[in-house]
């Protein structure tokens, strides 16, 4: 069976997300798709607005066979350890790998991973970061600089597209990227019914806004009436934990170097609202993303050196029939827990951690103990 990876958030599924699964599904109607699906916090540096388990319950039910769960020091990394931790995962027994981007033209994307990978790229990019580039922004003047066409980085999806390409290539892996091309706009707050963000839905959402017409009717089934999970909602969990947190731990947080840490650890001792210390440490150079992901890791009690250790294990969140036989191959490839089951790994404890204060951004704080609780959703068709 040829089998193709999604690495994705589903934060929150929408028709966006269905229309890949079903163009996967029409070109290749007896293969296997495996979602590789960030849990309960995602890459942007907040809680996910739904928690992974009813993700995982839709995904399945909307045409995935197997979701997998990308672990979390995967899943809170920057776009290239998001990539490569879930390349890392899919590469030994996926064939393919299938994302969204504002173009679909495979060699492009590959000529710029090539070029992020070659030996000139470091020292052009340094170079550009003296000037105070951001460093997307850096990365891209880099690239140009270097005679490369970067125009597609100003993208989104490109980027995060791009880094794909560039783990494929630097892990040597066979699998074959597959790029879909993405209409409409990533970040647009208005809902569009053709091509819908996430960040629209999950607006629609939290307003209290009708939200369904832009998610599968299998999906809204699963999401109607759900606690939402916002980061304002645990607020006051965060800068609890910021304002009790030493010198020495700003310092072994991730994305802390050339002194972000220290700006971080000042202005959360002077600042009582949560944005006003992000605001404050925003800066040209340093993006909100790179600052909430920061703040996020803050809050879970994730340092750098435990962000740069390789998960131990994957953890299985839902499948069909067909999923369930894409397992039993993918067992033969790596490690694959089920979800609530334990482990003596070190890591596990770090996920049940996680799993309750994922409990404190929800509106009516949930107990504690649900990951032990967890069980994988079969979904029988």
């Amino acid at each position: 069976m040829e089998i193709t990876g999604i690495i994705c958030e589903y934060n929150p599924l929408h028709l966006g997300h269905v229309r890949q699964l079903g163009l996967v599904r029409q070109e290749n109607p007896d293969g296997g798709i495996v979602c590789l699906m960030s849990g309960n916090f995602v890459q942007r540096g907040e809680p996910a607005l739904l928690d992974k388990a009813l993700r995982a319950q839709a995904a399945v039910k909307c045409g995935a066979d197997l979701v997998l769960e990308l672990p979390l020091t995967y899943a809170l990394s920057s776009a290239e350890g998001f990539a490569a931790g879930g390349v890392r995962i899919l590469s030994p027994f996926c064939r393919r790998l299938s994302f969204g981007a504002e173009t679909a033209d495979r060699q492009a994307l590959l000529s710029l991973a090539q070029g992020l990978l070659s030996s000139e790229f470091p020292e052009a990019l340094r170079i550009q970061l003296d000037k105070g580039l951001s460093f997307p922004a850096a990365r891209q003047q880099a690239l140009q600089a270097m005679l490369c066409d970067a125009s597609l980085l100003t993208a989104p999806n490109n980027i995060l597209a791009v880094e794909y390409c560039k783990a494929i290539l630097s892990q040597g892996s066979a699998m074959i990227p597959a790029p879909i091309q993405r209409t409409g706009d990533y970040h647009a707050p208005a809902a569009d019914k053709n091509a819908p963000s996430a960040t629209a839905v999950r607006l629609l959402m939290t307003q209290n806004a009708p939200w369904e017409e832009f998610v599968p009717v299998e999906a809204a089934e699963v999401f109607r009436g759900a606690p939402l999970h916002t980061l304002s909602a645990g607020e006051k969990a965060v800068l609890t934990r910021l304002r009790t947190m030493t010198d020495e731990d700003f310092e072994a947080l991730p994305y802390g170097s050339e002194g972000l840490w220290r700006k971080l650890m000042h202005a959360a001792r002077k600042h009582s609202r949560l944005h006003e210390i992000i605001d404050s440490v925003k800066s040209k150079r340093y993006t909100y993303t790179r600052i909430n992901r920061m703040v996020l890791c803050a809050f879970l009690g994730l340092t750098q050196e435990t962000l740069l250790s390789p998960a131990p294990y994957t953890r299985v969140l839902a499948f069909n029939d067909r999923g369930r036989e894409i397992l039993n191959t993918a067992r033969q490839t790596g490690v694959f827990l089920n979800t609530g089951e334990a482990s003596t790994d070190p890591y596990w404890q770090l996920e049940q951690r996680a799993g309750d204060l994922y409990g404190l951004f929800a509106p009516e704080p949930e107990p504690p103990g649900r990951e032990k609780q967890n069980r994988v959703y079969y979904h029988h068709r």
